[in-house]
């Protein structure tokens, strides 16, 4: 509401297409994405790789010194080709669309709490006609049971 930015971190499993985490804040540096990841580690498994644009806290040395420290590839999306991560940006679309364009924050929390509620009806609720009309969450509990 008072005109300031926001940055929104947006972590999507490629095969269930779940939202993982969506991160908020005023900024968004290498050290925020390796807390989230972090996180994240606390509850899944680790990844095999990390599939990123070429954004700078992506490319920071802080976050390629912990991927290789922790193993994890990483996969960097060229410049200019956003086709080359179509699970990402059809999520970003979705939630720009379906989130940001109709919401106005008073505050980073509120703005926190509103983007929680979002991720946990998209993964819970909403069908994916490249998931055959199931949710990511049944994707991700059939691929578990299986």
């Amino acid at each position: 509401m008072n005109g300031r930015n926001l940055k929104f971190l947006n972590v999507v499993e490629e095969f269930s297409r779940v939202c993982l985490a969506i991160r908020v804040g005023r900024r968004c540096k290498a050290v925020d994405v390796i807390d989230t990841i972090e996180e994240l580690l606390k509850q899944h498994p680790a990844p095999t790789h990390l599939r990123m644009d070429n954004g700078p806290e992506f490319i920071a040395h802080a976050l390629q010194e912990w991927c290789t420290g922790s193993g994890t590839g990483v996969a960097y999306i060229p410049p200019g080709s956003p086709w080359e991560n179509p699970f990402v940006e059809s999520f970003n679309g979705r939630l720009r669309d379906e989130f940001l364009n109709i919401e106005l924050f008073s505050s980073v929390n509120e703005a926190k709490i509103l983007a929680e509620r979002h991720r946990m009806e998209y993964n819970t609720y909403r069908p994916h006609s490249a998931l055959q009309g199931r949710t990511p969450l049944e994707v991700l509990q059939q691929w578990r049971a299986a």
